[in-house]
């Protein structure tokens, strides 16, 4: 997939995609707004020379105004494929349970596939390989943070991960990760000291301190995470070529600095990027 993904961003920079899904259309499902998920898999469409729309929260409030199973049959007999961004993980079980054409999941509470592709996709792009990297994830085990841990045993890259207590992946999550390895001598490393997780990391990545729908968390997170915020005094603990990553949106001065951001060792822009290829890569794969 990484390397189909590879092959189409060659492609389009050499003069453009072939229209490989022309006559082919997307619906593009969302609960939750984003700028990149949704620009991202509209453009790949567009590239590839198929159709996409978008379908907002107001319009279709599924699993409230129309139950799910409803919107899964009734989307699937209009269109080729269901990109879903969604709150609850079991709306995309429920979507793909129901339709009768692939589902993409855009996001959910549980996880972030594919963005967690998109960054593999970055990793590889930048260090040439990611077998034998080392990936320091720092803040909150979230559903970012559990696609990066399951990507990393997938493609025999080493994880380690530094969160609070309280906010942290569960030992259910490290035990199927654990069973994803590729090669036994892969590490899965939880350090609550974020120092010690990135120390020689080819890869810092981190993620906003309080996600969409837990606004009602973020004084209580304000005070747990500061010690856990990327900095260019963490970056020097890494190695010197290190890559810093960050799924965006950002909130600067907190998770992440601007000296950080904006640094010699950030990759947030191509990362960002890279959201359409990668996506491409699994739009050709499902449908062309």
């Amino acid at each position: 997939m990484l390397s189909l993904g590879l092959r189409l961003k060659d492609e389009w920079r050499a003069g453009g995609n072939q229209p490989v899904l022309r006559h082919k259309n997307l619906a593009l499902l969302f609960q939750k707004p984003s700028l990149r998920t949704r620009v991202s898999f509209e453009m790949a469409m567009v590239h590839l020379g198929g159709y996409a729309f978008y379908l907002s929260p107001m319009e279709v409030k599924m699993g409230g105004r129309e139950s799910i199973p409803d919107v899964a049959r009734v989307l699937s007999s209009y269109v080729d494929a269901i990109m879903a961004r969604v709150f609850a993980h079991d709306h995309i079980l429920q979507l793909a349970e129901y339709s009768s054409v692939p589902v993409i999941n855009g996001l959910s509470d549980y996880n972030h596939p594919a963005q967690g592709l998109a960054d593999l996709f970055t990793i590889r792009e930048t260090k040439g390989k990611l077998a034998g990297l080392t990936l320091a994830y720092v803040g909150d085990g979230n559903n970012v943070a559990r696609s990066l841990l399951f990507g990393a045993m997938k493609s025999g890259m080493h994880f380690r991960i530094a969160a609070p207590e309280g906010y942290r992946l569960s030992a259910e999550d490290f035990a199927l990760a654990k069973s994803f390895r590729v090669s036994d001598s892969q590490q899965i490393e939880f350090d609550a000291d974020p120092a010690a997780a990135v120390a020689q990391a080819d890869v810092i990545y981190t993620d906003v301190w309080t996600s969409m729908g837990q606004e009602e968390e973020t004084a209580r997170r304000l005070e747990v995470f500061p010690p856990y915020q990327i900095n260019s005094q963490l970056v020097a603990q890494a190695k010197p070529d290190c890559i810093v990553m960050h799924c965006l949106p950002a909130h600067r001065g907190e998770e992440i600095t601007d000296e950080v951001a904006d640094g010699p060792n950030s990759v947030l822009f191509l990362q960002a990027e890279n959201r359409m290829h990668a996506q491409k890569a699994i739009l050709v794969d499902l449908l062309a």
